[in-house]
């Protein structure tokens, strides 16, 4: 029967409660958006409910639905697979794309006679073993120089047979001249001693360096008990080389775990995910992955793709998985586990560092390659982690600067859309606050900072105000914009230097942000220019008082006679230094000789 003249709602509500993959196509034929179903038609029909029921964006893309067509499969797993295949084949604009579109470079062991072990970027499965894909290719030539180093194979692309071999077909090269290579075109080492070494550097690829070791340490013991010592040096360098390679990848305490570990990291629309495949306890693959969502999705729909993507590239999952979250699919004979403790909760937790030093990374990047985007992306992240309703594009932050209470002043500077706003800093003298109060302090400054823009600029007050210190400043500061009726309209926090806590006002729990986090690097950002900018005003303010206390305390110094030697000499050890006749040329002998005694009486002091 031809379903042409069938609506979306009638042709959906046909579909069948088998598991399967789904494809929306727009009135152009083209496919916008692939997903898959463990029930084809509970899963579809949940598109097409009543509008305030679904996000913004999900509304958008039902909007533009104009025709639905099914696939069905034997189980999720099948599905999920199919859902991947498809998103790459069309592209389609509403799914789950991944960012990452880099050619990775892979290991591969030739299918010759004599093997050859190199890196590569193209996978031809016909030509050979591949390992990989390696996110880092100083990590593949890493092991690369590990494999040269000990074992002598050939480099060349000559088709070396036993055939050839026979005939004398070959001359020794350069490299067998200077042993990096045995010299198997000519005969010098057996066709069994050269696979003994492709079996072992492929069983250290797969993961089972552990294996490996305790095999040579069982070898270097028997033959020290048959006293053939040589030989037992033999096997105990090759265990030391292998310790020394792998010592860093080894995870001494699941020696024996063989699993592949999957870690996210979410920010806003963008994900950024982690993988590590661990064998025999080695860590033997790590990838690192970006996903961009244009439609709301689930995160665990997108720990689904992000497995279905690694089962593409490295084929079969390890019996268990470790994840942070379950999926939204089920895989036959694969487990998933959220570790809570132990081992497995320290390979989660390994897996998670990465994503999140890869997540770094990307914004990093786009800081030279779009810094409004990064700043955008920047304060996206600080209105998240402070639960902020609006985007803090004016933030403002306080610091107090005192010496045993002299010269008590604040600080306040402005940061606009991430960036200091230098013109907008203000400085203050505390005025009723008298000796070393910070909590007084930081009350006058804040009161006296708001009551002027509210009168002057009511319409640029910031969305943050940070103050530099803990809950002490940050009460006082709080009651100065209660004071003012300022407190529903902007957000104050308090930064506390010891672990740099984030103190909320009527939170009793510090909010501890991820050291790496960009929101709490513009936060320590901002306080150390407030700190700054402080201690320089109140540099500049002790500077001006030990002067006075130098000249202006003397009897008979006045202001214009201050500004008139200091314009002369430059400094009051200047002025200490000179002679009685000579600064006489300047004041009268008696005033002179007054000066010069007092200046070097307190220089002496």
């Amino acid at each position: 029967m031809s379903d042409t003249n069938l609506t979306i709602r009638e042709k959906i509500s046909l579909f069948p409660h088998s598991p399967g993959v789904y494809r929306y196509y727009d009135s152009s034929g083209k496919v916008i958006y692939v997903g898959k179903a463990k029930d084809l038609h509970k899963r579809v029909a949940q598109y097409f409910v009543p509008p305030e029921r679904l996000n913004v964006k999900t509304r958008i893309l039902v909007s533009k639905i104009a025709d639905a067509q099914f696939s069905v499969v034997d189980s999720e797993a099948d599905a999920l697979l199919l859902e991947n295949n498809l998103i790459k084949q069309y592209k389609p604009h509403y799914n789950i794309l991944l960012k990452d579109s880099k050619t990775y470079p892979w290991i591969v062991v030739t299918n010759e006679e004599f093997p050859r072990v190199f890196l590569t970027r193209r996978v031809d499965r016909k030509s050979g073993t591949y390992f990989g894909p390696y996110s880092s290719v100083t990590h593949a030539n890493y092991l690369l120089e590990f494999f040269r180093k000990n074992y002598p194979l050939r480099s060349c692309k000559l088709n070396i047979t036993g055939a050839a071999v026979l005939r004398g077909k070959f001359r020794p090269c350069l490299e067998m001249h200077i042993g990096r290579c045995k010299g198997c075109c000519v005969g010098a080492v057996s066709r069994e001693e050269y696979s003994s070494w492709i079996s072992e550097i492929t069983r250290l690829l797969k993961g089972g360096v552990n294996d490996i070791i305790k095999e040579y340490e069982s070898a270097m013991k028997d033959a020290a008990s048959e006293l053939r010592f040589e030989d037992a040096q033999v096997f105990k360098n090759r265990v030391d080389a292998l310790k020394k390679h792998y010592s860093k990848s080894i995870i001494s305490s699941a020696s024996d775990a063989s699993c592949d570990v999957f870690s996210l990291v979410f920010d806003g629309s963008e994900a950024f995910g982690n993988f590590l495949r661990v064998r025999g306890g080695s860590v033997v693959q790590s990838l690192n992955l970006g996903f961009k969502m244009n439609i709301e999705e689930e995160q665990a729909s997108v720990l689904s793709a992000f497995i279905a993507e690694i089962e593409s590239k490295f084929g079969a999952l390890a019996k268990e998985v470790i994840v942070p979250f379950l999926p939204d699919v089920e895989i036959e004979g694969v487990e998933f586990k959220i570790p809570a403790k132990g081992d497995k909760l320290s390979l989660l937790e390994l897996s998670a560092k990465n994503a999140r030093e890869y997540h770094f990374n990307a914004l990093k990047q786009k800081e030279r390659t779009d810094p409004d985007e990064y700043k955008r992306l920047v304060m996206e992240d600080l209105q998240k982690s402070l639960g902020m309703k609006e985007l803090p594009r004016h933030i403002e932050c306080f610091d107090n600067s005192n010496i045993q209470g002299t010269n008590p002043v604040a600080s306040c500077v402005v940061f606009r859309d991430g960036v200091p706003s230098k013109k907008d800093y203000r400085k203050f003298k505390i005025k009723t606050v008298i000796g070393a109060n910070d909590f007084a302090s930081m009350k006058e400054v804040v009161n006296r900072r708001y009551s002027r823009m509210l009168a002057e600029a009511p319409d640029d007050l910031p969305q943050l105000v940070v103050i530099d210190g803990g809950e002490g400043q940050l009460e006082f500061a709080r009651q100065a914009l209660a004071e003012l009726d300022l407190l529903d309209k902007l957000m104050v926090v308090g930064l506390a230097k010891r672990m740099e806590l984030v103190i909320r006002i009527n939170d009793p729990y510090p909010l501890f942000l991820d050291r790496n986090s960009h929101a709490l690097k513009v936060l320590m950002q901002i306080r150390d220019e407030a700190h700054r900018f402080g201690i320089t005003f109140h540099r500049s303010l002790r500077s001006k008082g030990q002067l006075k206390s130098a000249l202006r305390e003397i009897k008979g110094v006045g202001e214009q006679t201050e500004s008139r030697l200091l314009m002369r000499y430059g400094s009051v050890a200047r002025i200490a230094a000179t002679t009685v006749e000579d600064l006489s040329t300047m004041v009268s002998p008696a005033l002179a000789k007054t000066i010069l005694e007092e200046l070097n009486k307190e220089i002496k002091t």
